[in-house]
């Protein structure tokens, strides 16, 4: 598997305020399909968060995947990470004396910022040939930040091309490792485009 950041956004992952002063929403929602990410889409297992769970990983809570605007930490206690049924809950404490935390918290409370998104480096997935388009379910992964984003939606979300580029290196990788699966896909895909 890869070492380049993904980034992925759902139209589902959605944050709010709790009480003007904390954000929570679902940064991840389980098992929810992608739009079509260069000829695969992509979801989420419930067990691919169990490792930053499980392990307190230091999971930073940023505005729009900005590095230089973080509302939380869960190594500061400032991000509360919790697995529900639906998905990674999140809820976040940002400061209210930094000027940027300030305006998120306001956009929220106003909904003009509703999304949130992820950041992860697979490290477990596996692929299904069933339908018309593969589709790679992520099994592990190391999560390295939340977001409170802007454009909540995969289709506004800018999926860097090393990101999809690493992906079809794992598809291509699957395909060799199981070649006859592969073959009957493609030509179960041909058929179906006539």
């Amino acid at each position: 598997m890869g070492t380049d950041l993904i980034r992925r956004a759902y139209r589902e992952a959605q944050v709010g305020s709790l009480d003007g002063k904390r954000l929570d929403g679902f940064a991840i929602v389980f098992n929810s399909l992608s739009v079509d990410l260069g000829g695969f889409r992509e979801q989420i297992a419930p067990e691919a968060v169990d490792r930053a769970i499980n392990e307190g990983s230091d999971v930073r809570a940023l505005f729009d995947h900005d590095s230089g605007k973080v509302l939380g930490r869960t190594r500061a206690g400032t991000l509360t990470l919790k697995k529900e049924r639906r998905g990674l809950r999140a809820v976040i404490e940002p400061d209210p004396e930094v000027s940027y935390a300030r305006d998120v918290l306001r956009s929220v409370a106003r909904g003009d910022i509703s999304g949130m998104s992820f950041g992860f480096r697979v490290l477990v997935d596996e692929w299904d040939y069933e339908g018309r388009t593969p589709i790679r379910t992520v099994r592990d992964m190391e999560l390295s930040e939340v977001s409170v984003v802007s454009w909540p939606a995969y289709e506004a979300t800018q999926v860097d091309a090393r990101n999809v580029a690493e992906a079809l290196r794992s598809l291509d990788a699957f395909q060799k490792a199981n070649p006859v699966r592969s073959r009957d896909w493609y030509e179960t895909r041909l058929r179906l485009a006539r």
